[in-house]
């Protein structure tokens, strides 16, 4: 018996990319196994955590990484490293940031909503988040006048579509906090493809989830600066003890890792793009359909199917074609396109062949041509 079937749960296709609602992403067979072995042993922790952040700093090039619970935990760690340094006082007295410098400055455009607000990540650390421009960008003048400001401890900055507006790039504005002597935190949840780029900027620590593209249990993944790893390391003896890593989870990541290294990075990029050029030329006949790819818009190795709706000859509207997608059985999730745009986007870098084919069934079930 299927864990559906044993618990009632629905069946899902998730074209919608490594969303946390749906569980984020799938496993390999080697994580798989791995963890399943980690769940039946024990570990002295320490010993653990070092050789995960051994294999880290070896994977992104940076000078050292650890492993948190998740990407939202490393954010507000992140925050507090920045403010404690591993001085045991600072760290046992956060929230309290009395007499450290406890200011987090972001674009405002960056202060994305995941799920939670990311300034409430911040908050969570006992600093303050100002925010600098507008939700239509920002300038290097905005960030200067926002680090200018008396106790700032870092300058946090995100790589997500979900990013609004237009700016100065990650590698200016690390350098524009960087003469201010100001460290910078880049959050790059579902970033690990990019994660050595995202390190190129100069930024002092680089924070990016395990469970999406890499396939880990959940984690968050934090590269840099060795000081400022330390510091994040520390705060497991405060508030970081409710945000520390599994043991399954160390060990998935390690697993994720040796998969990732042993990829044949080309020949699967090749796979991507033939699942999306077959998906196009078939969902292109559909009924008031035009079918493209696209780019994955912040730099990821592989392109997305998107379908272009006319209403008037597919009888409904991308919205529509969304609810009926996630009404039907297996509940099928595709990721919204631009606001006030007839689209909708597939992902299929997590689904097997089968699953696409019931994918484009149930669209020209919707749809026929």
């Amino acid at each position: 018996m299927g864990l559906h079937t044993a618990y009632g749960l629905s069946r899902i296709i998730n074209a919608r990319g490594p969303y946390t609602p749906l569980g984020v992403s799938r496993s390999g067979d080697g994580v798989a196994a791995a963890v399943a072995g980690a769940l039946s042993e024990f570990f002295v922790m320490d010993e653990l955590q070092g050789a995960a952040d051994r294999a880290l700093a070896r994977f992104s090039g940076a000078e050292a990484g650890t492993v948190v619970h998740c990407t939202a935990s490393a954010i507000t760690l992140a925050v507090a490293a920045a403010m404690t340094g591993e001085s045991p006082e600072r760290i046992a007295a956060l929230p309290d940031t009395t007499g450290m410098p406890g200011t987090v400055v972001l674009p405002a455009g960056h202060a994305v909503n995941y799920g939670h607000p990311l300034v409430q990540a911040v908050r969570l650390a006992g600093a303050v988040p100002v925010t600098v421009g507008t939700d239509a960008g920002f300038t290097r003048e905005d960030l200067e006048r926002g680090l200018a400001r008396p106790g700032v401890a870092c300058l946090l900055l995100v790589s997500s579509r979900l990013v609004r507006g237009t700016g100065t790039d990650l590698a200016e504005a690390v350098a524009v906090a960087h003469r201010r002597g100001v460290p910078v935190v880049v959050d790059g949840a579902a970033q690990d493809f990019r994660i050595g780029e995202l390190l190129g900027t100069g930024a002092d620590l680089v924070a990016v989830s395990g469970q999406k593209y890499l396939g880990s249990p959940t984690a968050g993944l934090v590269v840099g600066r060795t000081g400022l790893v330390a510091a994040v390391r520390a705060q497991e003896r405060g508030i970081g003890r409710g945000m520390k890593a599994s043991k399954e989870a160390v060990i998935g990541v390690l697993a994720a890792l040796e998969a990732r290294q042993e990829r044949d990075m080309a020949g699967w990029r090749q796979r991507q793009a033939d699942k999306v050029a077959d998906f196009v030329e078939r969902t292109g006949a559909l009924r008031g359909v035009t079918a493209s790819s696209v780019p994955d818009p912040t730099g990821l190795p592989f392109e997305r199917a998107r379908l272009l709706l006319d209403p008037a000859a597919a009888g409904m509207g991308a919205v529509a074609l969304e609810e009926a997608l996630r009404a039907g059985s297996p509940s099928i999730w595709a990721l919204p396109g631009r606001h006030g745009t007839e689209e909708l986007l597939f992902e299929l870098v997590p689904l097997a062949p089968e699953e696409i084919d019931a994918v484009i069934v149930r669209l020209a079930e919707l749809l026929p041509g």
